[in-house]
């Protein structure tokens, strides 16, 4: 007689509830929620005003800042063939390139000064800040104190010293006062390049100069080989962000001369103001705006380009 047997009574594994559609949905649009409001805030104050820049340059406007109608490249071409165009066009040139390059260079080697141990490093790298802290407007004031020719600073600590007799004009032509600007320029900046080279260097794993070190590396070849490529990034940002800030600083030039006399110390950004509000020209203003974001951008571009390249060819 054959035994059936018993039937085990059957067992149901618990299995864990998935997730239901609209979670997973909601999970995946959450960051874009997060997000949100920044870009509907940067679309409200830096696209909608780039745009209205765009359509002011390509239409004509009134004095009142009405625009009239369809002016094609009008503004431009009237801008192109100003007589001031040319010398303000070559001013910014000159001013963002001398600003920039300089100011990158001390402020390299002073980021390498400031990355050593030294008694009383922490007051130095406060004292270095002090000029980026302090506002373009006020900096520049200072430093037209400091060049005066009746009861400047400067033609009373030399003649103290002996070094000079009597005042010195050190504002004798328009180019003698751009060269001050610029020289206000590179001062306010060397503290940016050098927080920012800084913040490489202390990223360096000094084993790398221990190991330079004991294959008989000398400073050079170590500056060379192991802290201009590890630092590169840093140089990176902060040169293309010193191209943007110079290019359209504004203050230094504004407080100190106004761009005078004749536009021989103007750049685009006082050009620009002098057009959209001291002659109402709003129209070739915005076509002035607009040259200028060009040339940032094909500046910022080529470099970020250049040096991406030459960092992966590496």
């Amino acid at each position: 007689m054959n035994k059936v047997a018993p039937s085990r009574p059957e067992t149901r594994l618990a299995r864990p509830k998935g997730i239901s559609p609209a979670k997973r949905a909601l999970r995946r649009i959450e960051p874009y929620i997060w997000i949100a409001p920044s870009v509907i805030l940067m679309g409200i104050f830096i696209l909608v005003p780039i745009l209205s820049v765009f359509q002011m340059s390509l239409s004509d406007v009134s004095k009142a800042g009405k625009i009239k109608g369809f002016n094609g490249l009008g503004n431009f071409i009237k801008v192109v063939k100003g007589s001031a165009f040319g010398l303000v066009l070559q001013n910014t040139l000159v001013w963002t390139i001398a600003v920039v390059v300089l100011s990158t260079v001390l402020g390299f080697v002073l980021a390498l000064i400031l990355n050593n141990q030294f008694r009383g490093r922490k007051i130095a790298r406060a004292i270095v800040v002090f000029p980026w802290a302090t506002t373009l407007v006020i900096q520049a004031s200072v430093w037209n104190f400091i060049i005066n020719t009746d009861y400047g600073t400067l033609n009373t600590l030399l003649m103290k010293l002996g070094i000079i007799k009597q005042a010195v004009n050190w504002t004798p032509t328009p180019e003698a006062y751009f060269a001050w600007e610029i020289a206000c320029g590179i001062f306010v900046t060397i503290p940016f390049v050098t927080f920012c080279v800084l913040s490489g260097l202390q990223s360096i794993d000094t084993s790398y100069y221990e190991a330079a070190t004991v294959d008989g590396a000398n400073y050079w070849q170590k500056l060379f080989k192991i802290t201009l490529p590890l630092v590169k990034s840093s140089l990176t940002v902060s040169t293309v962000l010193n191209i943007i800030y110079v290019f359209n600083s504004f203050p230094i030039i504004w407080t100190m001369t106004k761009g005078d006399p004749a536009n021989h110390t103007d750049t685009l950004v006082t050009y620009l103001y002098k057009l959209a509000f001291y002659n109402g020209r709003q129209g070739e203003a915005a076509a002035v705006s607009v040259i200028g974001f060009l040339i940032l951008l094909v500046c910022a571009s080529v470099y970020m380009i250049y040096t991406l390249r030459k960092g992966d060819d590496n």
